[in-house]
């Protein structure tokens, strides 16, 4: 009877884990259509600065990382019904949506400014909430929220997505576009002939990780992770790779760079 208690003690050691007693992947939500955050290399592939920073902290949590791709604004749902683990995609940590998710230690700071029409007499975002102005904004970005809560005068124009609010700028059918400094800044430099940049920031904002709300532990073990990162030079390699005339540029300019 021993020796078939120990064959199956054996067995049982040889034998596959349960799926549920093996380790996960890390599945994290992003947006790929937001370069150089978040986009396709061309091969297909996820690439950009949130795709290597969700692969940096896979390795350090010792977890395989599964690059999710969903629309902007359905990230938070996708988190809050278990689809996901973490967000990471240029997500601003705003007091909105600390209602329904949490979020990490800030790892960027930027702000919301403006693209315009490059003859436009705009110079601020005071002169473009004017009566008759249209502004274009991304929907569910905080450009949206902040048009919604902050316009007084001139009319949200809501799209769906970033290229379609920079070409109603372009032809001249919106006088400006809310959006973030790095994103104004590289589609000034696509379009130089119609649009221009305001860079200086009107709201200033941070962007953070996403957890699902009451998870502390891995909430912790992320801020850790970003601790660590920036103390062994992990960003500024990121800002090199992925950012590299953007820092030369707001340099020039004396805007503070986002790491």
């Amino acid at each position: 009877m021993k020796t078939l208690g120990y064959l199956f003690l054996a067995l049982l050691l040889i034998l596959p884990r349960p799926a549920q007693a093996q380790e996960k992947k890390l599945r994290v939500g992003m947006e790929l259509a937001y370069p150089p955050f978040e986009m396709r290399d061309q091969r297909g592939e996820p690439a950009g600065v949130s795709v290597d920073l969700a692969r940096a902290l896979g390795a350090h949590l010792g977890r395989t990382v599964e690059i999710q791709n969903l629309p902007f604004d359905g990230l938070i749902p996708a988190l809050k019904t278990g689809q996901l683990d973490l967000i990471i995609s240029s997500m601003t940590a705003t007091p909105e949506r600390a209602q329904s998710i949490d979020f990490s230690e800030p790892y960027l700071k930027t702000g919301l400014c403006l693209l315009v029409g490059a003859k436009s007499d705009i110079r601020s975002i005071a002169d473009a909430d004017k009566t008759g102005r249209s502004i274009a904004v991304k929907k569910g970005t905080t450009g949206h929220l902040y048009a919604l809560r902050a316009l007084q005068a001139a009319r949200p124009l809501v799209l769906d997505n970033e290229n379609a609010c920079v070409l109603e700028v372009v032809q001249g059918k919106a006088e400006a576009f809310i959006y973030d400094q790095i994103s104004t800044f590289k589609n000034s430099r696509k379009n130089p002939d119609s649009t221009r940049a305001l860079l200086a920031p009107f709201q200033e904002e941070s962007w953070a990780i996403g957890l699902r709300k009451g998870n502390g532990d891995l909430r912790a073990k992320v801020n850790a992770f970003l601790t660590g990162y920036r103390e062994n030079g992990g960003f500024e390699k990121l800002g090199d790779k992925w950012l590299g005339e953007q820092k030369v540029e707001f340099k020039k300019l004396g805007v503070p760079f986002y790491f």
